[in-house]
């Protein structure tokens, strides 16, 4: 199986050259880590962050330059502030290529459940709400079951949703999965994961069409 690090690995393959890429809060954050030099590639926070680079090292890290989870970020040469009304804009007119999110739950039809648990202190829905409506690819990082070994990728999601339809894609620690109207559809398989072990991991519907391979990071 992937650790955290491992899925942010594989997520950056699906960066693309000239991409603008908002990274939500969680797993996504690491992806910026481990996209490939020889591309250019834009990383946006909701916050007003422009050219997000990789998190600093310990000792070198400045607490007035944060993502949007409060997380102390590096900037790369080139990079901008500003308000977080343009930052909307921006999403909002859907000038962002690529966005990364966390999830707790996501449906077999694309739905997902990222910003809160019922009788859970929350500050609000954040600009995940703005993200999903607005982003037209949505990759989703997260864990492929619970702490209590329930499935996360579910026929219809039990939490609040942020969004309906939206998720085109996900990578979790098991598998990369496509969202597909007929459900999900298994790409590839983490090493040392058999197709077995994700069917039993999935309570969703999983398709499974040929030799699966395994994945590469």
């Amino acid at each position: 199986m992937l650790d955290k690090n491992g899925i942010a690995k594989r997520i950056a393959r699906e960066v693309k050259d000239g991409y603008y890429v908002n990274l939500g809060i969680g797993i996504p954050t690491l992806v910026a880590n481990f996209v490939r030099e020889d591309i250019s590639v834009e990383f946006q926070s909701e916050n007003g962050v422009l050219g997000m680079g990789p998190f600093p090292f310990e000792g070198e890290e400045d607490a007035d330059i944060i993502n949007a989870g409060k997380q102390t970020i590096t900037t790369l040469p080139g990079a901008s502030f500003f308000d977080s009304a343009t930052s909307f804009s921006m999403i909002r007119g859907q000038h962002v290529d690529l966005t990364i999110l966390g999830a707790m739950e996501v449906a077999e039809n694309g739905d997902i459940a990222n910003w809160k648990i019922p009788n859970r202190m929350v500050k609000g829905m954040g600009g995940a709400m703005d993200l999903v409506a607005s982003a037209e690819n949505i990759i989703v990082a997260m864990m492929h079951t619970n702490k209590a070994g329930e499935s996360k990728l579910l026929k219809k999601c039990g939490l609040p949703l942020t969004g309906v339809g939206c998720v085109k894609k996900i990578v979790t620690n098991m598998a990369v999965i496509e969202v597909t109207s007929k459900g999900f559809r298994l790409l590839e398989r983490a090493p040392g994961v058999s197709v077995s072990d994700i069917q039993n991991a999935t309570e969703g519907t999983l398709i499974v069409e040929g030799d699966i391979p395994e994945m590469t990071i």
